[in-house]
């Protein structure tokens, strides 16, 4: 191998191999976010099926050319021999027979059925673009090779799963996928210093939604591109960012249309910031030319509409412009992911974002939307009209300048936020300990866990730690966990913890993590 994985993403592969032997086994999901490492998993999963089943033959189907390129050099880096091919129109490659065909959605739609022989495994990247409908690219090729191989199994990779139309991707009737098999969260990646967090302010300005309508849960473009250009919110906008931006190195903003996308473009220029925009109808060799020079850092800033949200992989960026309202969940996980990767220098990723989606959606780690007759699944939120503080829609009083709520009923003025972008942001409470109680939490199949109980006057605060971790996720929070309570040795069993259990903290930090409370920081007593 040419790099060594990281623990998740050998975890990641593991999983799929402890899925496909149970009897319940179907097409399962592996969840990592943006930045995760995605195409080096997929090409893990290659290398290894291939070279212990020599001859098995393996569809990748994305979306774009550019993930397309990307899965298959990740692929030749790993494994420089592999029999792989790319089967695209717009690369000018059309290897349909090689054993390893990585292929654009668009360009194998009509091809399927000269795959000869079927494929025995596909693996779909970005499978949140696959719709529930019949007849849509994805479903009537997946079916079509279930028909040429019935043994054919699925492996879907994203980083959201799920869709605005219709839920989870594993849940509900016309689900491609069974079970996610495995999942990562941004906050553990962060920790592990593989990604950097996104940090939220709000504009000066928010683009207007009211008035425009919703076609199956989403803005309607030519209504939204119309309320976006309104005035001089551009104007605005951009002067802000400008402004709020000076330190920042690499920007993409995203925007609502093709005239949005010039305007905010022209309007950059205008005042001496590099810009280019992407948009669909951008030409190819322009299209590259632009990326290539935002990559390289040649150019500061691109705008783009309806591009770049999955696929584009720009480690430098370290500024997100959010002139795009959107009530896609997903859409909005994809746009905010393009800053999470780590590059020297940088420590997080600034999002300014001119419209309510930080509040719509709350924090992009707890985001678990049902299907759309059985609500959103979001978590609410809402600021301080005082201070601009984001807390649980809930909270009668402001925990940071103690701004006290009227009744429900009553409006509040909506001023500049800045949101909780991951749960770790959420409003914090600290809670003196009283004492803590340790007990041996048992469950069939898994090695025991240790269950702690906090009590904190009446109040009362459960954490879980895993002395026999079988993730390497658990082992980090683990061995964290002791470093934090001085303990100088590293029990590997529940019995010997609670037989000899670290010193109990005088204070915890808890935040709500949907219905639980989730402890963020445990400060001890000096001895």
């Amino acid at each position: 191998m040419s790099k060594t994985p990281y623990p998740h993403q050998t975890e990641a592969v593991q999983a799929v191999y402890n899925y496909w032997p149970k009897p319940e086994s179907g097409d399962g999901l592996l969840v990592v976010p943006t930045g995760g490492g995605k195409s080096f998993i997929l090409s893990m999963i290659i290398a290894d099926l291939s070279k212990k089943w020599p001859g098995t033959r393996i569809l990748v189907i994305t979306h774009v050319k550019e993930l397309i390129e990307q899965d298959y050099d990740e692929l030749k880096e790993l494994w420089p021999e592999a029999p792989a091919g790319i089967f695209s129109a717009g690369l000018g490659r059309k290897e349909l027979h090689a054993d390893i065909l990585i292929a654009g959605v668009q360009s194998l739609e009509k091809h399927t059925a000269r795959l000869d022989p079927a494929p025995d495994i596909v693996i779909i990247d970005e499978a949140h673009l696959i719709p529930r409908n019949d007849n849509t690219r994805y479903q009537k090729i997946i079916k079509t090779l279930k028909v040429m191989n019935p043994k054919m199994r699925l492996v879907g990779l994203t980083a959201t799963p799920y869709r605005l139309d219709s839920g989870m991707l594993h849940k509900g009737d016309g689900a491609i996928f069974n079970d996610i098999i495995y999942e990562i969260d941004i906050q553990y990646l962060i920790d592990k210093g593989l990604l950097v967090p996104i940090i939220s302010r709000g504009g000066s300005v928010k683009i207007d939604t009211e008035g425009v309508h919703k076609r199956g849960g989403e803005f309607i473009p030519g209504e939204l591109e119309t309320a976006a250009m309104k005035g001089d919110t551009t104007e605005q906008a951009v002067s802000d960012l400008i402004s709020r931006g000076a330190d920042r190195k690499s920007w993409l903003i995203f925007t609502t249309g093709i005239d949005h996308a010039y305007q905010v473009r022209d309007c950059l220029e205008k005042h001496g910031i590099p810009c280019e925009a992407v948009t669909g109808d951008t030409p190819t060799a322009k299209r590259a030319k632009h990326i290539e020079d935002h990559k390289s850092g040649q150019l500061r800033a691109v705008v783009c509409v309806d591009t770049l949200t999955t696929g584009y992989n720009n480690r430098r960026l370290d500024l997100i412009g959010c002139l795009r309202p959107t009530g896609s969940p997903g859409l909005w996980v994809q746009m905010l992911g393009r800053g999470t990767r780590v590059f020297p220098g940088k420590k997080n990723c600034l999002l300014l974002d001119y419209t309510d989606n930080s509040i719509r959606f709350g924090p992009i780690d707890d985001i678990h939307p049902e299907a759309p007759n059985k609500g959103d699944g979001l978590a609410p939120c809402k600021e301080c009209p005082e201070c601009s503080w984001i807390m649980a829609a809930g909270c009668r009083v402001c925990p940071d300048c103690g701004f006290v709520f009227p009744e429900p009923e009553k409006k509040i003025t909506r001023t500049p936020t800045e949101a909780p972008i991951l749960k770790s942001q959420v409003e914090p409470k600290t809670l003196d300990v009283i004492k803590a109680d340790y007990f041996i939490h048992k469950k069939d199949g898994r090695p025991d866990s240790v269950r702690i109980e906090y009590q904190c006057g009446l109040y009362f605060v459960k954490e879980w730690v895993f002395p026999q971790a079988e993730s390497e996720k658990n082992d980090f929070y683990y061995r964290k966990f002791l470093r934090e309570a001085g303990a100088a040795a590293v029990p590997r069993s529940a019995a010997d913890f609670c037989a000899n259990p670290p010193p109990k903290p005088a204070r915890i930090t808890i935040v709500k993590d949907g219905k639980f409370d989730r402890v963020i920081r445990r400060e001890y007593a000096i001895m």
